[in-house]
């Protein structure tokens, strides 16, 4: 849903860029006008001009069945390098202590196992594995699946949220409901079997909602992104961090403190899902000080502060 909320949006910009002219009657050029004013004049990041091109690409392809020729004379928008925000263990300690109860299983989940805020929310029942100790990502950022480790100090939480997601699902089942959103291929091959416990999803909404898109349909849908997010803000703000805190902040602190603490940098690349290396790379930036050995020279001289 996000991301074709996310192509409509390029797609109504991109005609309202062109003072509403029909997509049908432009074509190469008015495309390459479009996405290099988006490097030019809005100065976004490569990814974000990407994802604009992608979407209208889809937009021809698609929709209107017609094919772009190759795009050479596009200004493609320069690509910044960014060293993330991460949390000391003594801040990721204090912000946890200040989330508020009923956010602090999803997000000890986002430190403890380095998920994405997305990858946390859609968690279902069946993602965990007490026995082997892991968490199942389905379907995570560029489609894929990957494993990484469930946090011990979690599970006994994990085991009460799963009977409190087990209580809810027989209370929906009695009423006729308790079928989840499932893709498309998958949903028609199971069927009703979308009603069973593992598909739920493990941090679901109070109350049922109706599908958008199959009226009449009521889901149990999983908890919304954007209240993750303000409680990740809502307990950094109390606890005093004087950092710009995100869900993604919590998952860079992850892979940090894992390289700090002695992980292979192709066990963190596993646990996190990035497909080069290279990416992984970045969170050894963020140590680079300390494993360096570097020193101010300011610190040398020995002179009392102000």
């Amino acid at each position: 849903m996000s991301t074709e909320r996310a192509y409509v949006n390029w797609i109504r910009r991109y005609i309202l860029f062109h003072n509403k002219r029909h997509p049908a009657e432009m074509g190469k050029a008015e495309l390459e006008a479009f996405l290099t004013h988006l490097a030019v004049q809005r100065k976004v990041a490569p990814s974000t001009q990407n994802q604009a091109l992608q979407a209208i690409l889809f937009l021809y392809s698609q929709v209107l069945e017609k094919e772009l020729p190759w795009l050479d004379d596009v200004v493609r928008a320069k690509p910044k390098k960014h060293v993330p925000v991460v949390l000391s263990v003594a801040e990721v300690s204090a912000l946890l202590t200040q989330v508020d109860p009923a956010w602090w299983l999803p997000v000890g989940m986002l430190y403890g196992s380095g998920l994405r805020k997305m990858e946390c929310i859609r968690l279902r029942v069946g993602d965990l594995d007490f026995g082997r100790r892991t968490v199942r990502v389905v379907g995570g950022k560029g489609g894929k699946d990957r494993v990484t480790v469930l946090p011990d100090h979690l599970s006994d939480a994990l085991h009460r949220q799963r009977e409190l997601v087990r209580a809810l699902h027989a209370r929906d089942l009695e009423q006729g409901y308790g079928c989840v959103k499932l893709p498309t291929a998958l949903q028609r091959k199971l069927g009703k079997s979308t009603a069973d416990f593992h598909w739920q999803y493990l941090f679901p909404m109070a109350q049922l909602s109706e599908d958008p898109r199959q009226p009449g349909a009521f889901h149990r849908w999983h908890v919304h992104p954007s209240s993750l997010g303000k409680a990740v803000k809502s307990a950094a703000r109390r606890a005093s961090i004087n950092k710009r805190v995100t869900c993604h902040t919590l998952r860079h602190s992850f892979a940090t403190h894992l390289l700090e603490t002695g992980t292979d940098i192709r066990t963190i690349q596993a646990l996190l899902g990035h497909k080069d290396v290279r990416t992984t790379m970045i969170y050894t930036h963020v140590i680079k000080r300390e494993a360096m050995g570097a020193l101010s020279p300011l610190d040398r001289l020995g002179i009392a502060g102000v």
